[in-house]
C-alpha cells in the first residue's frame, strides 16, 4: 500500500439492537506495519476484523485503506485476504486446488494459475502436499495451507482472525516465527487478531488493547508492557499478570502493609492508590514487606511462588525453584523503577516524581 495510512478507522461504532460492541474506534495503521488487536473474548476486536474484511458495515464513523474511504465498500472489492481461526479449507478439494480457488475466481489463466499456487505453497513449505485432501494434513498444515491461499491472492492486507489457536503449545510457537518470517518477506500489512499477549507480544510491531468494544491503549508491545496506562492493561498484559496491591499515601509518601516504598507522590491527598509489580521484578530478602512463601509452583527453567503479606498476596517470578521453600518466611521488596502506580478511583496511570 502506498500514501498514506495503510488502514484509518475514524469514530468506528458497531451496534447489535442495543448493545454497541464497538464505541467509537479510532487507530491508523502503517503500510508493511504487523498491527496485532489484543484483548479477552467479546471486546470487539473480532468485530474490527470483520468491518475491515467488509463483512460487516459500521454504524457509524469511517474505514479508510490508503486514505480512500472504502465504508460502503464490498468485501471483494476491498484487496483484503482473510485467515480464519478454523481456516476454512474445502474438505474435497486437494490443498493445490484450495490454494488456487481466489485465482480461479479472479479469472486468472489456467497457465499463470499453477507456477503461482507452487510458489506460493513454497513459501510455507507445503509444496510437497499439493496433491492431498486437508483431512490428510496437520492442524499446522492446514494453517499452512490457509496462510498459502491468502499469500496467492497477492491482496494489499492480510488479516489474520486467531490463526494459531488450534495448533498445540509446540506447533504455536514455530508456526508463530514462520509467520513472522512470512509477513517480514512478502512486506505485507497484516492484522492480527489475538486473545493471547504472548502471540501479540512476540508478533507485534505495534498493539491495539481492547476492552468492552474500546481501544485503551496502542503501542508497541515494549511500550505496553513496560508503561501500561491503567489498571485493566497492567491486569491483562503480562505473563503471570502484575501484582496490583493497595498501598496507603500520607504526605506523598508510599507505604504497603506499613513499609515505606522507594516512591514518593507530591502532589495526591492523603489516601490510597494501587501499587503494581510484576512478577519478575519482587525482589525476596531480609528487607520490606514480610511475607510467608504460600505456593511455589516450578516451571522447570523457573518458579513462581504465591506470597502471602499482612495487606493481601503477591507473586514473585524466581530464575530458580530451590530458593524459596513452602512456609518460609521472608520479605519481599521493590526498585523504584519497577513500581508502577494507579488510580484506584478510575484505574489512570499515576507517575511518582
Amino acid at each position: 500500500m502506498s500514501g498514506n495510512d495503510a488502514v484509518r478507522f475514524d469514530g468506528v461504532v458497531k451496534r447489535h439492537g442495543a448493545l454497541a460492541a464497538l464505541k467509537g474506534v479510532n487507530f491508523s495503521i502503517q503500510p508493511g506495519e504487523f498491527f496485532a488487536l489484543l484483548g479477552p473474548s467479546g471486546s470487539g476486536k473480532s468485530t474490527t476484523l470483520r468491518l475491515m474484511a467488509g463483512l460487516d458495515q459500521p454504524s457509524e464513523g469511517r474505514i479508510l485503506f490508503d486514505g480512500a474511504d472504502v465504508t460502503a465498500r464490498e468485501a471483494q472489492d476491498r484487496d483484503v485476504a482473510m485467515v480464519f481461526q478454523s481456516y476454512a479449507l474445502y474438505p474435497h478439494m486437494t490443498v493445490g486446488q484450495n490454494i488456487a480457488f481466489p485465482l480461479e475466481m479472479a479469472k486468472v489463466p489456467k497457465a499463470q494459475i499453477v507456477p503461482q499456487v507452487a510458489e506460493a505453497a513454497r513459501k510455507v513449505s507445503i509444496g510437497h502436499l499439493l496433491d492431498r485432501k486437508p483431512g490428510q494434513l496437520s492442524g499446522g498444515q492446514q494453517q499452512r495451507c490457509a496462510l498459502a491461499r491468502a499469500i496467492v491472492r497477492k491482496a494489499n492486507l492480510f488479516l489474520l482472525d486467531e490463526p494459531l489457536s488450534n495448533l498445540d503449545a509446540k506447533l504455536r510457537l514455530e508456526t508463530r516465527a514462520e509467520l513472522k518470517k512470512l509477513q517480514r518477506d512478502l512486506a505485507v500489512t497484516t492484522v492480527y487478531v489475538t486473545h493471547d499477549q504472548e502471540e501479540a507480544l512476540t508478533l507485534a510491531d505495534r498493539m491495539a488493547v481492547f476492552m468492552d468494544g474500546e481501544i485503551v491503549q496502542i503501542g508497541t508491545p515494549a511500550e505496553v508492557f513496560a508503561r501500561p496506562n491503567s489498571l485493566q492493561v497492567a491486569g491483562f498484559i503480562g505473563s503471570p499478570p502484575m501484582n496490583l496491591m493497595r498501598a496507603a499515601v500520607r504526605g506523598g509518601a508510599v507505604t504497603l502493609a506499613g513499609q515505606p516504598m522507594p516512591v514518593k507522590l507530591p502532589a495526591r491527598a492523603d489516601g490510597e492508590v494501587i501499587l503494581g509489580v510484576r512478577p519478575s521484578a519482587v525482589r525476596l530478602g531480609r528487607e520490606g514487606v514480610p511475607v510467608t512463601v504460600e505456593l511455589v509452583e516450578n516451571l522447570g527453567d523457573s518458579a513462581i511462588a504465591e506470597l502471602a503479606f499482612a495487606d493481601g498476596t503477591a507473586r514473585a517470578r524466581l530464575s530458580d525453584a530451590a530458593v524459596v521453600t513452602e512456609g518460609q518466611h521472608l520479605s519481599m521488596s521493590f526498585a523504584a523503577k519497577d513500581i508502577h502506580l494507579f488510580d484506584p478511583a478510575t484505574g489512570a496511570r499515576v507517575e511518582p516524581e
